[in-house]
């Protein structure tokens, strides 16, 4: 897997998080506590960082990605009891609104830390050859 070092480090990050502060709090307390992790390990990210979704080659709005780390993953945080499809299907969306090739979808809310690694299958780099 091509990310697979970087992604590796960044669910290290979220599981010292979440191992130290538990679940129950506000995703914002767990992005602030990512940042302090992210920053022990040399990764640069933008937080909160607002992305421009074009239709058409129109721009129709903007979002912000929780995370943008290292130039190449987008992490969306999520502080809930469960994950659902909808969160799926929105980490999914900003990886193809951005033209990413894969990001994280983490979630804090749980008793354990729950994460999962998202592919925009319309990538070049996600492309199964012929």
């Amino acid at each position: 897997m091509k990310y697979g070092d970087l992604t590796g480090k960044i669910i290290g990050c979220a599981m010292k998080v979440h191992g130290t502060l538990g679940s129950g709090f506000q995703e914002v307390i767990y992005q602030r506590a990512l940042s302090i992790e992210l920053q022990k390990q040399n990764l640069s990210f933008s937080r909160e960082m607002e992305m421009t979704i074009f239709y058409d080659n129109i721009q129709i709005g903007i979002r912000r990605v929780d995370f943008f780390v290292e130039d190449t993953i987008m992490l969306e945080l999520k502080a809930v009891s469960e994950l659902t499809d909808a969160h799926l299907n929105q980490a999914i969306n900003y990886l193809e609104a951005y033209n990413l090739p894969v990001g994280l979808l983490i979630n804090f809310g749980s008793k354990s830390l729950i994460f999962k690694r998202v592919y925009n299958t319309n990538h070049p780099e996600n492309k199964r050859p012929v």
